[in-house]
C-alpha cells in the first residue's frame, strides 16, 4: 500500500475523530441517532414502495408493489417511522423551548427560528422543481410524467406542514404535559379512537368525508407529546414497556379483528388508508416505536460513542430535511434518465411491481439512488442553513420559483 493510498484509507477515520472531538459532551447522541433512523426509514420506504411504470402515452405513472404483493405489508411497519420522528421532535422541541426561555427570548423568536429550519429546505427543493418542470415541459416531456413527478414529490411535504403546526403549538403541549404528566398523550389517543369509530363504525355511511381530517393534529401530536413527556422524565422504564406492548397489542387487534388495512402506507385502489389522515393504527405503531426507543436509548447512546458511527449520524442530521425533500427527486431523476437512455425500460425502474423479482431489482438500484441523493444534498445543503451568505437576487429567485411550482402543483393535484 502506497503512502497516498494509506492516507486516503485513514481520511474517514480522521474526519470521524474530528467530528467526535467537536461534539459537546452533553450532546444527546441517542436523540440524533433516532432522528437519523426515522429519516432513513422514510427514504428506504419511499424508494421501495414508489414504483413508476410507462403508460401507453409514454408517460410515467405511479404504482405500488403492495397492490400485488400484500405479503410485504408488514415491512411497512418497520419502515414507516414518522411516529418515531415526532417522538424525537417533541423531545428536541421541549429542550429547545427550555433553552430559549432560559435566555429570556420571546415565543415569536423561538418559533420563527424553528419554522425557518423547516421552510428553507422545502423552498430550495420546490424552486429546483419549478425550474426543472418548466424546462421538461419545453423539452416535450409528457404532461402525465410532470403530473406524476409533482404528486410524488408534494405528497410527502404534507408531513412537514403538520410537523410545523405541531411545533408551533409546543408551548401548549408543554403546558398539557405539566398538567397531565404521563397521561398528556392520552387525549390525542381518545380523539383519534372516537373519530375512527365514527368513520369506520356501523354508521360510517352517514359521516362526512372530511371527518378523518380531525385526526391530523391529534394523530401526529400523540408521539410529539410522548417525546415531551420523555424529555421531562414522565415515562419510566415500566411505562416504556407498557407503551411498546400496548402499541403492539392494539395494532394486532385493529388489523386482525377490526378490519384495519395491514399496510401503514397507502395502496392504490384500497378503500381505506391508515396514514392519510392517521388512523388509530398509526398511533399504535407510534406507541410501539416510542416504547422501544425509550427502552433502547442507553444502548443507542453507547453505540454512538463510536466515532465512525457517530460521524455518519451527525452528518446526516445536519442535512436531515434536505435529505427528506430530495429523496423522491433522486428516484424520479434516475428513473427518467434511464428511460431516455433505454426507452424499452429497465427492470426495477420501469416495469410493473407485481412480483418479488421487481423488489430484488429495485433494491439493486438503491446504491445509485443513494449516490444521486448524496449529490443533490451536497448541492442543496447550504439552503438548510441560514441564508445570510446567499445574495438577495438568488433568494428572490428561489422564492419565485417555489411559488411558481406551488401554483403548478395546486392546478394539477
Amino acid at each position: 500500500m502506497t503512502a497516498t493510498t494509506d492516507s486516503r484509507a485513514r481520511a474517514p477515520r480522521t474526519l470521524a475523530m474530528r467530528i467526535d472531538a467537536a461534539t459537546p459532551p452533553d450532546r444527546e447522541r441517542a436523540i440524533d441517532g433516532l432522528r437519523a433512523l426515522a429519516i432513513l426509514g422514510v427514504v428506504v420506504g419511499h424508494w421501495l414502495v414508489m414504483a413508476l411504470t410507462v403508460s401507453g402515452d409514454g408517460a410515467l405513472r405511479g404504482a405500488s408493489p403492495l397492490a400485488d404483493l400484500p405479503a410485504l405489508a408488514p415491512l411497512s411497519w418497520a419502515l414507516q417511522m414518522l411516529g418515531l420522528f415526532f417522538l424525537v421532535g417533541g423531545y428536541a422541541g421541549a429542550a429547545s423551548l427550555e433553552r430559549s426561555r432560559s435566555r429570556g427570548e420571546p415565543y415569536g423568536t423561538w418559533v420563527r427560528a424553528r419554522l425557518l429550519r423547516l421552510a428553507r429546505p422545502v423552498l430550495a427543493a420546490t424552486a429546483a422543481l419549478g425550474a426543472a418542470l418548466a424546462a421538461l415541459a419545453v423539452a416535450g416531456v409528457p404532461s402525465g410524467t410532470l403530473h406524476t413527478a409533482t404528486v410524488m414529490v408534494v405528497q410527502p411535504f404534507w408531513f412537514i406542514g403538520i410537523y410545523a403546526a405541531i411545533t408551533a403549538l409546543t408551548p401548549l403541549a408543554v403546558a398539557l404535559d405539566r398538567r397531565l404528566g404521563a397521561l398528556a398523550a392520552l387525549p390525542s389517543l381518545l380523539i383519534v379512537a372516537a373519530v375512527d369509530l365514527l368513520r369506520y363504525g356501523p354508521w360510517h355511511q352517514a359521516m362526512p368525508g372530511w371527518l378523518g381530517l380531525l385526526n391530523l393534529l391529534p394523530g401526529w401530536a400523540f408521539a410529539y407529546l410522548l417525546g415531551i413527556g420523555w424529555r421531562h422524565g414522565r415515562i419510566s422504564r415500566a411505562g416504556a414497556w407498557l407503551l411498546a406492548a400496548g402499541g403492539a397489542a392494539l395494532g394486532l387487534v385493529l388489523v386482525l379483528r377490526l378490519g384495519y388495512p395491514a399496510s401503514m402506507v397507502g395502496v392504490p385502489g384500497a378503500g381505506r388508508v391508515n396514514s392519510h389522515p392517521p388512523s388509530l393504527l398509526v398511533l399504535a405503531l407510534a406507541s410501539l416505536q416510542s416504547g422501544l426507543a425509550i427502552l433502547l436509548r442507553g444502548r443507542i447512546e453507547r453505540l454512538l460513542r463510536r466515532p465512525l458511527v457517530w460521524a455518519g449520524v451527525a452528518l446526516g442530521n445536519l442535512a436531515a430535511m434536505t435529505i427528506f425533500c430530495w429523496q423522491q427527486i433522486a428516484l424520479l431523476s434516475l428513473t427518467g434518465a434511464a428511460l431516455v437512455l433505454r426507452p424499452a425500460g429497465v427492470p426495477g425502474l420501469h416495469d410493473s411491481p407485481d412480483g418479488l423479482a421487481w423488489v430484488l431489482h429495485r433494491v439493486e438500484w438503491f446504491p445509485a439512488y443513494a449516490l444521486l441523493l448524496g449529490g443533490y444534498v451536497a448541492l442543496a445543503r447550504r439552503f438548510e442553513a441560514p441564508w445570510r451568505s446567499i445574495p438577495r437576487p438568488a433568494k428572490l429567485a428561489v422564492v419565485a420559483l417555489a411559488v411558481g411550482f406551488s401554483a403548478w402543483a395546486a392546478s394539477t393535484m
